[in-house]
């Protein structure tokens, strides 16, 4: 499994005790600090949707202009996930060539034992 993330993110942190505590191996890779690529994020978009990829609770959602976020589209969300990678929702997980979003202790008991 590979869980991207946020080091700080308070998500990312209960996402990473649970995986800890249910002895599940995996690779944590930090996009604020290493960035994304766009190929990954393309494959993430083609799995799961931008809209399920784009943070629309979160700070730097906030902090767009209402002009970008009413007209947000996939390529426009796309090109600020690149740039801006604080705006993905966190965390996301890789395993077994399968994406998932966001953390939930009851959902990932069911996916990941």
């Amino acid at each position: 499994m590979k869980l991207y993330g946020i080091r700080n993110c308070d998500t990312v942190k209960k996402a990473r005790k649970w995986l800890d505590e249910q002895d599940i191996s995996y690779e944590f890779h930090d996009f604020k600090k290493d960035g994304i690529d766009e190929a990954r994020l393309t494959q993430w978009e083609k799995a799961v949707s931008w809209e399920a990829l784009l943070n629309r609770r979160g700070t730097t959602w906030r902090n767009l202009g209402d002009d970008v976020r009413d007209s947000i589209n996939g390529q426009s969300a796309h090109d600020i996930m690149l740039k801006n990678t604080s705006i993905i929702k966190r965390p996301v997980a890789e395993h077994e060539g399968s994406v998932y979003v966001g953390f939930n202790a009851d959902d990932w008991a069911t996916l990941f034992k």
